[in-house]
């Protein structure tokens, strides 16, 4: 339990000391840290903008486009960010009245869970910078939020890294628990982006989001390619109009490093606090506040809660004292040595990395779309109808590419579809994630992760155009084409930095016919299946021997976590129908790979949400995703339970729940139009679970409950 004493007593009692006694003072200046580069300061009132909300209050956010820009060619600053908040907010959540918008979650509802009538608008200031070795070639981008209504006498810091592969402002909805509840909030773009470097016209983003030439840009850019004038006319000579995304072309292997760049989120945040409520001596502030008197809770989402984990096991200075993160991007050792267990039985195939689960379903998960066991799932039909038909049979060309390849080895389509789904379920998705592969094959989920980490592991440069991809603009008909730009100017606020997104595809260069988007394209046989080549190519950096699999592999170890969490309590919340990052290769393993490494000391409850996956604002699609709304609930209602429970042990004491599966209830009615999600479907996480909830944890085994 972190000790609430007044923060200022320590400082003040040293330097009444140092006074007494004649000499000069040695508490510690609180200087700003080294890595930042210049800090750019921004105040809202909470009236006209916001710390949470950009202006716009819940019932802004709660529409579905926010206010236009003035000049959409030339968006400014604060129009960005207001943008950027608006999406990377709505692009987490169910956004719908139904779905526990405004009732369970929401600017407007208060930090006890009680919705209210107000706007929920916070004011604060804002503190941005790069963090960078000097080069310009990192510019990570930190923001620390600090609201107004921060209380030195409990003093905490909740961490809300980006999800995904977005910008800054990718963690709000996380950070929103810190804000109401007066905590500073540390984020961290993780070295991610979603504005690109517009390679024809050599343009690049600024840490605002504004755009300008990338020599006039210099070191200031968010994101530069690299090329050199020679290189990028080359370039741009053989694939014109392409554009370089900082997740996939940065040549950092930023994963490596999310768990460090969340660290200096956090000694960024300690450096805001001390600047505005540290106490002043010699006309300097001091370090007032500092880990040993104030919460720090690492959390997030996604990728986002990865890094969290990853910033604990890196915590070699004490700067986190718990964690609490839901759907966790988690990279397990290479032979971890765990077992996992549902229902007493065995997972055959558990602890996979992510860019070697995401290239397996990059090859399947078009085909087992098809499977007719799922053809009642949510867009299952339209995916059918959209990529079956006599016109345009793509994902049945993908079945049987694959069984030209000695992949599967049906016949029929049919046939093929449910071997291509059992081949998933094989390889560790849970049958609960049956439901989803039709709307993410749909989505080109897997295919676009899968080159973005492909890309970000090898360290690959776009000029490499890795296993023949590319990112441009197309047609209708899927030819490269530019893209509009307006749709550049504003990517910085709209983008998710990992395309197909706003308007930028995903291409392969090396279809028959010419470049095209990656499922128009012809195979060299001149036949549309998704291009399997291009998925092939993908798997075999992961499986293969040569140079090319051999440099994605090492860059893969860089970012290998070792279960060891420094004793931290923790809470993880994973939903267990997740089909992006099944939980058998994320969360269960890393529980039971804890258990081994900490022994009795580990601190680490893990809990399973039934009737959960990964993406909750696809709950609130209810015309585009029927059946989302009828099947799931929304997992950010147990992050912000989860986090509640980590405050209230790291304040208090009180004890943290034991590892479970929570048995929530589908809403159910008709897909589309499902009843109003009530406190029936959301049961609480139980202090002690029923014995058939319960999950057990011993060194290197995790046994689930059916």
């Amino acid at each position: 339990m972190r000790t609430l004493a007044n923060p200022f007593v320590p400082a003040l009692l040293a330097a009444a000391a140092l006074v007494a006694c004649g000499g000069g003072s040695d508490v510690a200046t609180n200087a700003k840290p080294a890595f930042l580069g210049p800090v750019h300061t921004t105040s809202y009132d909470g009236v006209g903008d916001d710390l949470l909300t950009a202006g716009l209050g819940a019932s802004g956010l709660e529409a579905p486009v926010p206010p236009a820009y003035a000049n959409p060619l030339a968006p400014t600053a604060a129009e960005l960010r207001r943008s950027a908040i608006h999406t990377n907010y709505r692009a987490m959540l169910d956004m719908t009245a139904s779905g526990g918008y405004g009732r369970y979650y929401g600017p407007n509802v208060d930090a006890a869970g009680t919705a209210t009538a107000g706007e929920g608008k916070i004011a604060g200031t804002e503190y941005i910078a790069f963090a960078d070795d000097g080069s310009g070639r990192q510019n990570v981008t930190l923001m620390v939020q600090l609201p107004a209504h921060f209380d030195p006498k409990k003093p905490c810091i909740i961490t809300a890294t980006a999800s995904g592969s977005r910008g800054v402002y990718a963690g709000i909805s996380t950070g929103e628990w810190g804000l109401k509840r007066g905590c500073a909030v540390a984020y961290s773009d993780k070295g991610t982006g979603a504005a690109p470097h517009d390679l024809m016209n050599d343009t690049v983003p600024l840490i605002d989001g504004t755009r300008t030439g990338a020599a006039s840009a210099g070191k200031n850019a968010a994101f530069n390619a690299g090329l050199s004038a020679a290189e990028l006319a080359a370039f741009n000579a053989a694939t014109p109009n392409r554009f370089a995304f900082k997740h996939a072309h940065s040549g950092q292997n930023a994963e490596r490093d999310w768990g460090r760049t969340t660290l200096q989120a956090v000694e960024f945040a300690f450096w805001a606090i001390n600047e505005r409520y540290g106490e002043l001596e010699g006309g300097e502030r001091v370090k007032t506040f500092t880990p040993r008197n104030t919460i720090t809770i690492a959390s997030s989402i996604s990728n986002g809660g990865g890094a969290a984990i990853a910033a604990a096991e890196q915590d070699g200075e004490g700067w986190i004292d718990g964690v609490a993160v839901s759907e966790p991007a988690i990279e397990m050792p290479a032979n971890p040595g765990v077992r996992v267990e549902r229902g007493g039985a065995a997972v055959a195939t558990t602890a996979k990395p992510l860019i070697d689960f995401t290239t397996v379903a990059n090859l399947y998960q078009a085909c087992a779309a098809l499977a007719p066991s799922v053809a009642s799932t949510p867009y299952a039909a339209p995916f059918a109808a959209g990529f079956a038909g006599a016109a345009l049979p793509i994902a049945p060309n993908r079945c049987q590419a694959l069984a030209a390849r000695g992949l599967l080895s049906a016949g029929s389509t049919a046939s093929q579809a449910e071997e291509a789904l059992q081949k998933l379920r094989d390889y560790g998705w849970e049958g609960d994630s049956d439901a989803l592969h039709a709307s993410l094959a749909a989505f080109e989920v897997a295919p676009a992760v899968a080159v973005t980490f492909a890309n970000s592991l090898s360290r690959a440069s776009v000029k490499d155009n890795l296993c023949g991809f590319s990112y441009a603009a197309t047609t209708a008909t899927g030819a490269v084409a530019p893209l509009a730009p307006a749709a550049l100017a504003g990517m910085f606020a709209t983008g998710n930095g990992v395309p197909p997104t706003s308007g930028v595809q995903l291409i392969n260069n090396l279809g028959k016919f010419g470049p095209a988007r990656d499922f128009l394209s012809a195979s060299p046989e001149g036949v549309l299946d998704w291009n399997t080549a291009g998925a092939a190519c993908l798997r075999d950096l992961v499986t293969g021997t040569d140079a090319a699999a051999r440099k994605l592999q090492a860059g893969l170890d860089e970012t290998r976590r070792n279960g060891n969490l420094r004793g931290k309590p923790t809470l993880i919340v994973h939903g267990r129908a997740d089909a992006l990052l099944p939980v058998n290769h994320t969360s269960r393993p890393y529980a039971a790979l804890n258990r081994k490494v900490e022994g009795a000391g580990s601190k680490l409850s893990y809990i399973e949400v039934a009737n959960a996956q990964h993406f909750d604002s696809f709950i609130g699609l209810p015309t585009v995703l029927p059946g989302y709304d009828s099947r799931y609930v929304p997992l950010h209602v147990y992050l912000n339970r989860a986090l509640d429970a980590m405050y209230a042990h790291l304040s208090t004491g009180a004890a943290l729940p034991a590892s479970q599966v929570v048995r929530t209830v589908p809403r159910g009615g008709k897909p589309g139009s499902a009843p109003a999600l009530a406190d029936a479907n959301l049961p609480p996480i139980a202090a002690t679970p029923a014995a058939a909830d319960a999950i057990v944890l011993t060194p290197g085994v995790i046994s689930v409950p059916e």
